[in-house]
């Protein structure tokens, strides 16, 4: 019968740390749903609707654009992109895990901000 040594065993269990480790964490980002066409939620030269929320709704539906989060500074793209729709042009916290290569949340939850 063949038994594992105690030396055996150490790579493998700093391999499983190092891996569990290396996962990137939840976190919160706070700021407006918008679209990538009026990233910076400034929708004046587009102005496809009344509002900022029906300008991006439009911007996301007519021409192609994508719904994103921006804090005020970055630009984030969500990998949701049929949620951020009832929130567009408000406030939210987006829970989820940045990509910070693509600048990409993938998107756990959508929430208003408080």
């Amino acid at each position: 019968m063949y038994r594992t040594r105690p030396t055996q065993m150490k790579p493998l269990i700093l391999l499983t740390i190092a891996v569990l480790t290396a996962a990137p964490a939840t976190k919160k980002f706070t700021g407006v749903i918008t679209d990538s066409m009026c990233a910076k939620a400034d929708h004046s030269q587009m102005r496809m609707g009344p509002t900022d929320a029906e300008c991006a709704i439009a911007c996301v539906s007519a021409h192609d654009a994508s719904y994103v989060l921006y804090d005020g500074k970055e630009i984030y793209t969500l990998s949701d992109q049929r949620t951020p729709e009832k929130f567009a042009g408000k406030k939210v916290t987006v829970t989820g895990t940045l990509d910070a290569r693509t600048m990409t949340i993938h998107v756990d939850s959508i929430t208003a901000a408080k």
